[in-house]
């Protein structure tokens, strides 16, 4: 069997089973604690050889899984954490951000005693009071100082340890005696000490939680006269700066956040081309697919804008799925990404129906094509920016990547399947594709005829406002399962749409636009020439919704130079 031997120095069996005995009692009576990261990168396999994947669930390990290279971000990090900054890394679902405080675990080590603890799975009883948390937050203490080792000084270990046994009846412990319990921590420590909590986002609809914060914050304030951490640092989706978007829907926003005194944090999380370029050479140097590894990068960088689990997702459906490593099989892993279920998506269908304000405004930006300005203090901007769905295109609102704005119209459609245009699609479907290729001029010619009959006693601003979802809602059915289909975000606004169409491995571009007359036509004509260059295609689509009581309803060719433009009108 191929592969790479894992290996970490086993932790001796009578501190293995002390540790099981802790984990028990853990369980049993505080609710379940997480695990910290481990120094290390894996789990001995006492000599079975280990063979690396790609992986979407949980932390990644170097040794274990394929990965992007996190030593520069680790680096940019740290810098923060020797200019003592307490700061949140808040990003959406699944955005690597374990993996990243596992990376910075493992690079504080040498220069820090890093405590790594999470509130995952704590039970209610752990938030009764500030009291409960502060207790069960020393039993984590406890328990990350054990499974740390040498990392962590005697005297630290010690410290804890009483705390924990001297506090043991009661489960609880006064903020005051708390605060204490921090500093001579601090004190007895060789190195600094740099407190980590992952998953925030459990704790921070208590009261409990607020308060604690405040305590951490205080602490901060009078370092330079009583010890304290060095760097505290809190991960999840929700910024615990502004905690009043992580209140409930149905609940009073809370205004007023006790950790006001975090730094930003900027530090990019997101992929880039480079670095799944060096993920993507590791894979290959063990599997040697042939691929182009630069054009692959940038595909998978164009489709997912660098979101780590859709990074990962597509990669794994092409090695899992024995697809080729190259544009047509990326674009199958795509199409097989987009229908199926999967944790990312399963949250983003709950976030658009947690909040009303945030599908509606999802629905205007993309079926509409509604300009929307980027305003931060918007409310439902900011809760889209924080989920990750959106960012701030040059002042305008647009989707973060396109594998989101192609499950959204997937999305909006689904609910919308019982519109007359969308069964005259299923039943056209069977007669545009011919040798693999979609008759893009048919399909078009046949579009005019149902909008006409069903939708020609609507007013022009029906047309205007729902014309493109028409369009997405007839095309869906005849490319389902086989094709996908995108919107280019440079072109998107009240007026034109340029739809691009990916069917086996072959493009289609098909301008949507509004008339306004023949020479605005004309523009348009012009314009959809010079996007071909862009997709070194000969052939192009225009899609024209005209109101012009004269207008000649079909489809004409007009030939600009070598590209042929193929327009119909309706």
């Amino acid at each position: 069997m191929q592969g790479r031997f894992v290996k970490r120095p086993c932790v001796p069996i009578a501190e293995r089973q002390n540790i099981l005995r802790i984990f028990r009692q853990t369980n049993c009576c505080y609710g379940k604690l997480s695990l910290p990261p481990m120094i290390g990168e894996g789990f001995e396999t006492h000599g079975v050889a280990a063979m690396k994947k790609f992986n979407i669930t949980g932390t990644c390990f170097p040794n274990r899984h394929y990965m992007v290279d996190l030593t520069s971000r680790v680096a940019q990090i740290k810098a923060m954490v020797d200019d003592g900054a307490y700061f949140c890394i808040n990003r959406g679902r699944q955005f690597g951000k374990t993996t990243t405080l596992h990376a910075l675990t493992v690079g504080l080590a040498s220069d820090y005693e890093v405590y790594a603890i999470s509130f995952e799975g704590l039970d209610n009883a752990s938030y009764e009071t500030e009291r409960h948390l502060a207790y069960a937050m020393m039993r984590q203490f406890e328990f990350a100082a054990l499974m740390r080792g040498n990392n962590v000084s005697r005297q630290v270990q010690e410290i804890v340890s009483e705390a924990v046994k001297a506090n043991k009846a009661e489960k609880q412990i006064g903020l005051d005696d708390f605060s204490m319990f921090i500093s001579q921590m601090c004190m007895a420590a060789q190195n600094p000490l740099v407190l980590i909590i992952d998953e925030v986002d459990q704790a921070s609809n208590y009261d409990s939680f607020i308060r604690m914060l405040g305590l951490l914050r205080k602490k901060f304030l009078i370092r330079d006269q009583m010890p304290t951490f060095q760097s505290v640092i809190l991960a999840g989706v929700y910024d615990i700066k502004n905690l009043k978007l992580k209140i409930r829907p149905e609940a009073e926003h809370q205004y007023n956040s006790p950790w006001n005194i975090a730094a930003n944090f900027d530090v990019e999380m997101a992929f880039n081309v480079s670095d799944v370029e060096g993920m993507l050479r590791d894979y290959e140097s063990d599997h040697h697919t042939g691929m182009d590894i630069h054009s692959i990068a940038k595909d998978i960088i164009d489709y997912t804008s660098g979101y780590p689990f859709l990074v990962s997702r597509l990669c794994m459906i092409l090695d899992e799925k024995k697809l080729p490593w190259d544009r047509e099989g990326f674009l199958q892993a795509e199409r097989l990404l987009l229908s199926e279920k999967n944790t990312l998506f399963d949250d983003f269908t709950k976030k658009l129906d947690d909040f009303p304000e945030l599908y509606q405004m999802l629905y205007a930006l993309l079926y509409q094509g509604k300009r929307i300005y980027y305003n931060v203090s918007e409310r439902t901007i900011d809760i889209a920016t924080m989920f990750g769905y959106i960012i701030n295109d040059n002042g305008k609102l647009a989707v973060s990547n396109r594998i989101f704005e192609t499950w959204l119209y997937n999305h909006f459609i689904a609910k919308e399947q019982m519109e007359d245009i969308f069964s005259a699609g299923s039943i056209d479907k069977n007669q545009f594709i011919k040798n693999g290729c979609i008759d893009m001029e048919h399909l078009l010619a046949r579009f005019a005829v149902h909008f006409n009959d069903i939708y020609s006693k609507k007013d022009d601003a029906f047309v205007e406002k729902m014309g493109r979802k028409l369009f997405l809602l007839y095309l869906k059915p005849i490319i389902n399962g086989v094709g996908n289909y995108y919107i280019e975000d440079q072109t998107r606004d009240e007026t034109r749409t340029d739809v691009i169409i990916d069917y086996l491995g072959k493009q289609y571009i098909i301008e949507l636009k509004i008339w306004r007359g023949n020479a605005y036509n004309e523009r348009g004509e012009q314009q959809i020439a010079g996007y071909l260059d862009y997709f070194h295609a000969q052939t192009g689509y225009l899609l024209s919704f005209c109101f012009n009581k004269n207008k000649q309803p079909g489809v004409k060719t007009v030939q600009i130079d070598d590209k042929t433009i193929v327009e119909c009108v309706v």
